[in-house]
């Protein structure tokens, strides 16, 4: 049988770690080909470049059969650049990542990771988002090898539904900690944000964004209890924002003047 044809790009940068991890995991299972950031692009949600040009690069950075390119825009930018001008074909599958931090709860919103992915469920393709919740350079990604691949491969066979990506998030655990997958809803977690003022050398004025993390939800059914409690969890993930509940009762306002 023919090889699913695979498009994999990740927010990181086409040199981190964790998308190396994924090029290796993915050339087990299809033909690969690799159009990811030529820099760092996390927190860029789904920004696509307008205002300056698109540049990209066909580089060779490790063995293997994959083909690469690293390109001068954003995550979004590099699937809609390799779906109209680098495949041969439109891609069976889309992976990202594996980023270097958790992408659970609401930062689905903010990631650069899960936009990618979410840029290729747009697109009509089956598309998943991979993150592991270390930000360090030399985080295990190996523990949660044979997960990333059961998962990419199910969703090869299975499909999934026209409007829906995976957000697949995974603890910081060794192989042995690892519990397994939990399907899960997304937790109602949020960022208690402060921005650090400070003066630089010249006097002016300037910012570092901080806070911390604040999980308000107490289900046990939801993405940040599973990884709380070591297990790796899987959100579908709707690009359709329409609050639908709320459709009707929006039309009983007096909107006609």
């Amino acid at each position: 049988m023919e090889k699913p044809l695979i498009l994999i790009t990740n927010d990181d940068g086409i040199t981190a770690p964790g998308i190396r991890e994924l090029i290796n995991i993915m050339n087990e299972i299809g033909e690969v080909y690799v159009i990811a950031p030529d820099k760092p692009q996390s927190g860029m949600g789904h920004a696509i470049t307008i205002n300056s040009t698109l540049r990209v690069e066909k580089i060779a950075l490790d063995q293997g059969p994959q083909q690469e390119w690293a390109c001068s825009g954003t995550p979004v930018d590099c699937v809609k650049i390799a779906i109209n001008q680098i495949l041969p074909k439109k891609p069976d599958l889309c992976v990202s990542g594996i980023n270097h931090g958790s992408n659970s709860s609401i930062n689905v919103i903010y990631s650069g990771t899960m936009s990618a992915a979410i840029e290729g469920g747009i697109e009509g393709i089956p598309s998943i988002g991979f993150s592991l919740c270390d930000y360090s350079f030399n985080a295990n990604f190996k523990a949660a090898k044979k997960y990333i691949k059961s998962i990419t491969e199910n969703v090869i066979t299975h499909k999934l539904p026209e409007g829906v990506v995976l957000n697949v998030n995974i603890p910081k655990a060794d192989e042995k900690q690892l519990k397994g997958i939990k399907i899960c809803r997304q937790a109602n977690a949020l960022w208690e944000e402060e921005f650090d003022k400070r003066i630089d050398p010249k006097g002016k004025t300037y910012y570092w964004l901080t806070g911390k993390w604040s999980n308000l939800d107490k289900g046990d059914d939801t993405d940040e209890w599973a990884l709380t409690h070591n297990y790796i969890s899987i959100v579908p993930v709707r690009f359709d924002m329409t609050a639908f509940h709320f459709l009707e009762k929006i039309k009983q306002w007096n909107l006609n003047l």
